[in-house]
């Protein structure tokens, strides 16, 4: 895709979501254990609950699972029955379910302060501006390219509702690649740790542990993550 069609259906995907996902709201208590989300960047039922982690200001370990992907779907199928996205999993409490909307609140009862933002949690609402968002980009991080994989997950520091965060998990999802989800929306605790450890406030930024690589800009990562791990 054109780079600039590329930027500009993603930011009409966050318009479209009311701009979900770019400030923190009130958080409770924090996980000790990992969250795991199997899910894909397509899927409009997945994208609230990724909304949900950035509000709560949430990592996760992110299991992409796009159509056709070999490793991850299969996974969720028998685990749970069925191959449904999202598929959500917490270690602390011993949790595991599908269904967007029972996942988001699930979190804000136990990460939050027990109350969805509206858009998250009004019926109907969610689902009619999701899928508006995905008519706008209905094939990106939707359909599996072939690819190697890495030895470890990788890392990536973004927010939902962040255009250009959206490129760069796109690009990790299509190939596959597991990574750990650092979310920084305004208002994150965790962007002054961020800021010590990049050098400044600019997201995406991608760390891959296995090459020891390190980089901003949305299309400098998706131009790496194909160089490194797409088979052509």
């Amino acid at each position: 895709m054109n780079r600039l069609l590329d930027v500009a259906t993603s930011f009409v995907v966050t318009v479209a979501r009311l701009g979900a996902g770019m400030e923190v709201g009130p958080i409770g208590r924090r996980p000790e254990k990992p969250l795991e989300l199997y899910e894909f960047e397509g899927c409009p039922f997945c994208r609230k609950v990724r909304e949900a982690l950035s509000v709560l200001d949430l990592d996760a370990v992110v299991y992409p699972c796009p159509k056709n992907g070999p490793r991850f779907r299969t996974d969720v199928e028998g685990r749970g029955g069925k191959a449904l996205f999202p598929w959500f999993v917490d270690r602390n409490t011993g949790v595991e379910m599908y269904e967007s909307d029972d996942i988001v609140r699930y979190l804000f009862a136990t990460y939050g302060d027990g109350a969805a933002p509206r858009l998250l949690a009004l019926p109907g609402v969610g689902e009619v501006t999701s899928a508006l968002a995905f008519a706008v980009r209905p094939m990106g991080g939707t359909w599996y390219r072939a690819a190697k994989q890495p030895t470890a997950p990788l890392e990536l520091w973004s927010y939902e509702a962040s255009p250009y965060c959206r490129i760069a998990r796109e690009a990790l999802c299509e190939l596959e690649l597991p990574y750990v989800l650092h979310n920084v929306a305004k208002g994150s605790a965790k962007r002054d740790a961020f800021v010590r450890r990049s050098g400044k406030m600019q997201v995406p930024y991608l760390v891959d542990p296995n090459t020891s690589a390190a980089l901003f800009e949305s299309a400098d990562i998706v131009r790496y993550l194909e160089d490194t791990y797409a088979k052509k």
